[in-house]
């Protein structure tokens, strides 16, 4: 019986194989597939995109040559409820039978259980629906052919196609395509009625897109009117738009060449019945109001209080909140200065980044006093938000060092605190989490736990001494950041106390471009629990714990089990005090190479518990080309140079501090950390159509101490591993070098990181990827001497490991939930003929958890 059944199950499985890997199962009789569009031009078969997206018919989509939505809507039922009304309407006893321990109402309902219904609707949304070739969409696709090479210059197009049939219901399009000869441009004069027009358009033609000897493109006539009307509107022309600029092309007794004429008419408007012309006017800024606290729905109120600064009159309809400057600084558009559209937006811009309005309007107005009607009001209608507002949010996290957790957090956010636009925010936060990493002797689950205060304070404006504007223009947007940070974890290594504040400030030299000054950045950070380092650290545990078993002879030291291990604190601290002090009383004699370990393990715990403290100046510049969010065919840079206690040392040095015994300047007698840092961040993506896009990021950072430091802080340091790192190696699981990652945290001063990813669409929402992450972590130019983890040439750069994987992503519009599964493809700590290849399997895989892309 069992045979049986185990056959029938089998038949229906490949049953249902077979009908899903039907192709034509939806296609009606007489009707045909599309399968494929190829498309010749003179003969000759082409694979350009841009082409092909002039079909208005395309094949259904494939994942590795096979029709994975197609035979996923064939498995669908079209029409579920009649298939389950049938079912019971040609068997009544069978109703009555489910009936009796279903009532009737719940039988009905079962039709629309995800059984009988609901898998159904998942398969036709994911699925997708058989491409029927359709002879007016083939025609419209032709036409829209002969249009594209008509728009770039072959004016005497030939298309035709024909519908090849392949197999039973299946077919493809052949598009033949005969563009003949080019046509380029010849001479090119302009026709302007208006001279101050004429006048303007000679003052920036040499930007010109239409150029003799230039092949003729659509494009370049619409780019060239939206070069002109730009111009034209940023310097005065206020009624002027695209529609004024026409073009005569005039191709008659010409071979393949066209002379252009451009022609911008008089401006035309209408005056009751009648339409009237006259030459286009340059209009001038007669006044600019800015009205502070406007309201759309009760804009009827007088005004009760008003105030002229700096040729801006402001009104309010209550009593003036704000300190005129606070709100003129944000005002591009100028009393006896032209109208112009890019000081529109700039001002728009500035006013929105303020934070303590909504959406500005501004508005314009002929000025009736101007006899001669060349003159505008410049009309700012300002929103307030409300002054106090509160925010509260819940967070699941995943990071290095959590593997789960839960964070709430608390804001209060008040806006124009100083009556100069400025935000001040609150925020009070609070984790727990877990994780398998840390020592965790009670085994709780939530074994990670922090909480913290931040205080930010915006200031719309540079915060100096002495003027900056010939330095960083307003119209960069500039910006004062003050912030005051304290953090407390427990129960996470060490547990520590992170005092952090700072002073910056950030400008936007350009559009898509951002820089940042941090005049000072100070971060303290205090460790709790210096004697929890053994426990933490088990690795180095263990490899001291080695050592002692060979020559220490003092029982105190070991605890009573079988194992006769190190105590920790006392023993540990008592065996590596013994070794460095030379404490031949309860030491066998030990080699140099074990006296070098203890003495390595003991410079590494000293360098981790010990407390920091850091005074760093920085500047972040970056530059993108990104659009919006849908972009998927951009760069972006970003490059960061930190230096780190050359303000202390230098006054030290001046006020003739004395230094301590280890030959090192102290700050509230704690030893300040010195070194400089540069970073180097590059991400390009590529759309290839069809929602595949490549992605390739590389990463370059190197912090080097010096001065009153020998060695980089953790906190400052670099590791390699991770979800948006090389994801075939944990959190600091790789490096440095080829060391083999032989500490419980590795961290370093250098990195290198290249990643490149393939991603596609798999079905619906659900993306794909394949990937391969190259790099590693090194130390160089500090106080590790160990030849595996330092980088001293660029032989070492053969240390570089490689990660390669495929991972899935699911997108819900508003982030992408990520899995990856890395593969170790090269691991430069195993031996050099043992590299390539031979941790490649999924025992020694890591699979990576994140939200949105890595890069």
């Amino acid at each position: 019986m069992k045979k049986i059944s185990t056959k029938i199950t089998a038949f229906i499985v490949i049953a249902i194989l077979i009908c899903a890997c039907n192709a034509v199962k939806r296609v009606p009789d007489g009707k045909l597939l599309l399968t494929k569009n190829e498309i010749t031009v003179n003969d000759k078969a082409i694979k350009d995109e841009n082409v092909f997206n002039q079909l208005y018919q395309k094949p259904n989509s494939t994942l590795l040559g096979y029709r994975l939505r197609l035979n996923l809507y064939n498995l669908a039922n079209l029409n579920p409820d009649s298939t389950y009304q049938a079912k019971f309407a040609n068997n009544p006893e069978k109703f009555k039978r489910k009936s009796k321990w279903l009532s009737e109402k719940q039988v009905n309902r079962l039709g629309k259980s995800f059984w009988y219904h609901g898998i159904h609707d998942f398969l036709k949304r994911t699925g997708e629906p058989p491409v029927i070739i359709d002879k007016d969409r083939a025609d419209k696709s032709l036409l829209r052919l002969k249009y594209y090479y008509f728009n770039n210059g072959f004016f005497n197009v030939n298309a035709a196609y024909n519908i090849d049939t392949l197999a039973i219901k299946k077919a493809k399009i052949k598009y033949a395509i005969t563009p003949g000869n080019a046509y380029f441009l010849d001479s090119l004069r302009t026709t302007i009625l208006t001279p101050a027009l004429d006048s303007l358009y000679e003052t920036n033609k040499t930007n010109t897109y239409i150029k003799s000897g230039n092949q003729y493109k659509t494009d370049d006539f619409e780019n060239e009117k939206n070069r002109i009307t730009t111009h034209f509107r940023n310097n005065g022309v206020y009624y002027f738009q695209s529609n004024y600029v026409t073009f005569d092309i005039d191709t008659i007794k010409k071979v393949n060449q066209a002379n252009i004429n451009l022609m911008i008419n008089n401006y035309s408007y209408q005056d009751g019945d009648s339409t009237r012309t006259e030459p286009f006017k340059i209009y001038k800024i007669s006044d600019v109001n800015i009205y502070t606290d406007y309201s759309p729905s009760n804009n009827t109120l007088n005004i009760t209080d008003s105030t002229r600064y700096k040729n801006f009159n402001l009104y309010s309809h209550e009593k003036l909140k704000y300190k005129p400057k606070a709100i003129t600084n944000a005002i591009f558009i100028t009393k006896g200065g032209l109208y112009a559209d890019n000081k529109t937006v700039l001002t728009t811009r500035y006013l929105n980044n303020l934070k303590i309005f909504n959406y500005p309007s501004i508005q314009y107005e002929v000025d009736k006093r101007d006899t001669t009607a060349q003159s505008l009001i410049a009309k700012v209608y300002l929103t307030p938000r409300k002054k106090y507002s509160f925010g509260t949010t819940l967070d699941l996290t995943h990071s290095n060092i959590q593997d789960f957790g839960i964070g709430l957090s608390v804001s209060e956010t008040i806006r124009n605190v100083f009556n100069g636009a400025e935000t001040l925010e609150i925020a009070a936060r609070g984790n727990i989490g877990s994780s398998k990493d840390l020592a965790n002797p009670k085994n709780n689950f939530f074994n990670v736990s922090e909480y913290g205060l931040d205080l930010k304070l915006n200031i719309p404006r540079i915060l100096m001494p002495f003027n900056t504007d010939r330095i960083i223009a307003k119209s960069m947007i500039p910006s004062t950041l003050i912030t005051v940070g304290f953090a407390k974890q427990r129960n996470i290594g060490l547990d520590k106390e992170n005092f952090t504040g700072g002073l910056s400030y950030n400008w936007t030299p350009k559009i898509n471009h951002t820089a940042k000054f941090d005049l000072f950045n100070t971060q303290f950070v205090r460790n709790l629990n210096p004697k929890n380092y053994f426990n933490v650290y088990g690795s180095s545990y263990n490899a001291l714990n080695d050592i002692s078993k060979e020559y220490n002879t003092n029982p105190s030291y070991y605890n009573n089990d079988i194992d006769k291990d190190l105590l920790i604190e006392q023993g540990t601290a008592g065996f590596t005090n013994d070794v460095l002090t030379g404490n031949a009383n309860f030491l066998k004699p030990l080699e140099a190479a074990d006296i070098e370990s203890v003495k390595s393990i003991e410079e590494r715990r000293l360098r981790l518990t010990e407390n920091d403290f850091i005074l760093a100046t920085s500047f972040t510049f970056s530059k993108t080309t990104k659009k919006d969010l849908a972009d998927n065919n951009f760069y972006l840079f970003r490059t960061k140079i930190e230096s780190a206690g050359t303000i202390l040392s230098a006054f030290a040095k001046t006020s003739n501090q004395k230094k301590n015994s280890n030959g090192n300047y102290e700050i509230f007698n704690l030893e300040y950390s010195e070194y400089i840092k540069t970073e180097f961040d590059y991400i390009k993506h590529w759309d290839l159509s069809k929602e595949k896009i490549v992605a390739f990021r590389s990463f370059f950072g190197i912090a080097i101490p010096f001065g009153n430091s020998n060695y980089i802080p953790f906190s400052r340091s670099y590791f390699s591993g991770g979800s948006n790192d090389n994801r075939a190696w944990q959190p600091y699981g790789l490096g440095p070098g080829s060391s083999g990652a032989l500490d419980d945290f590795n961290e370093a001063n250098m990195k290198i990181a290249i990643s490149a990813e393939f991603r596609f669409k798999l079905l619906g929402n659900l993306k794909g990827a394949v990937f391969a992450d190259a790099g590693n972590i090194w130390n160089t130019l500090d106080n590790v001497v160990d030849e595996k983890s330092t980088f001293t040439s660029l032989s070492d750069l053969k240390d570089m490991a490689l990660g390669t994987g495929f991972g899935i992503r699911y997108d819900l519009s508003f982030f992408v939930i990520r899995f990856d599964l890395g593969f170790k493809t090269y691991n430069p700590a195993n031996e050099t003929n043992k590299r390539w290849f031979r941790e490649y399997n999924f025992a020694n895989s890591v699979l990576n958890f994140g939200i949105n892309y890595p890069f």
